[in-house]
């Protein structure tokens, strides 16, 4: 038998419903990469623009999954059936990475021991809505963790074994934080998670106050599923979101950003907790670190800058 170590196959798995806005940069970003992946599969749960059609110019493989199919676990497990890697990276179809080294970071965790999922930083560019960029910044510091400890985790931007997939699949019947769930199972099975800040994507959200609303309450739904007797009170969530929009003033006054924020702040946080107080609504406790994690204000600190962790990738206006 060969001492050598055989190299990994890196499969990218990519859902997507009507994202020919966005997708073809993310694609344009995973071209320009220093480690190539091996393949792209597209999950489309029904696009009716040119999503598909730019994917398959790209290269990538389709598979498609009715509307009245989808969860969030069931397109990820049907995208990781298809692919054939090692490694299956995950990526949101609107988000696209910062720099060419992103996939050579990510897929660098799997050589510690016992990593079974990394996931990568997320950033705002400009169209992010002050509030999220401050979620953002709570949720994806700017140091590397190799054994976090805990199963936070964002398949917006991540990779896992295939062999652990294989082993516990993605729960079909959550409404979100899939990614959350299959986190715990694995440390359960005594695997680690490590966080990979040298491996950046901006994440684009452009989304309506009701559709924020909606996100924060099915994930609230499916988190008060996954932590057995976890809840927010009423008068929790208004202490939160009070919390938050301070926090939020306080941070958008230092950077000289609160002229144009002054009404998007107290909205966002509106909508973020009273979607998560109407998806909380079950007795009993929650498990406090998650859920700092998830509804915390973020530091009012400055992180300390670090070094470029690759080339930044240039992209041209509108793509």
């Amino acid at each position: 038998m060969s001492d050598v170590a055989q190299p990994r196959r890196v499969s990218a798995v990519i859902r997507a419903l009507n994202e020919g806005q966005h997708i073809g940069r993310l694609l344009r970003g995973l071209d320009q990469q220093t480690v190539k992946l091996d393949e792209i599969i597209l999950v489309d749960s029904g696009s009716t623009d040119d999503t598909v059609a730019i994917a398959e110019a790209a290269g990538c493989t389709v598979v498609r999954i009715a509307k009245n199919e989808f969860s969030f676990g069931r397109a990820l497990n049907r995208g990781c059936a298809a692919a054939t890697g090692d490694i299956l990276l995950f990526a949101s179809a609107h988000v696209y990475p910062v720099y060419d080294t992103y996939v050579e970071h990510l897929v660098s965790a799997f050589d510690r021991p016992g990593v079974a999922i990394a996931y990568g930083r997320q950033i705002g560019d400009e169209r992010t809505k002050y509030s999220e960029s401050r979620v953002m910044l709570k949720w994806f510091p700017t140091e590397n963790i190799w054994d976090q400890g805990h199963p936070f985790s964002n398949n917006a931007n991540a990779a896992i074994r295939r062999s652990v997939w294989q082993a516990s699949p993605y729960d079909e019947t959550l409404t979100g934080l899939e990614d959350l769930d299959f986190a715990r199972k694995a440390i359960a099975s005594a695997h680690k998670i490590a966080y990979v800040a040298d491996a950046p994507v901006v994440h684009v959200h452009e989304e309506t106050w009701g559709v924020i609303r909606n996100r924060y309450r099915r994930e609230a739904i499916a988190y008060a599923r996954i932590v057995e007797g976890s809840k927010m009170s009423l008068p929790r969530a208004v202490a939160l979101a009070l919390t938050n929009i301070t926090g939020d003033y306080l941070g958008a006054a230092r950077a000289n950003r609160l002229h144009n924020n002054v009404i998007g702040i107290p909205l966002f946080r509106l909508a973020q907790f009273i979607g998560t107080w109407e998806g909380f609504r079950q007795p009993d406790h929650v498990s406090e670190r998650l859920l700092e994690r998830f509804y915390y204000p973020a530091n009012s600190q400055q992180q300390v800058p670090t070094a470029a962790p690759g080339r930044k990738i240039e992209y041209s206006e509108g793509t």
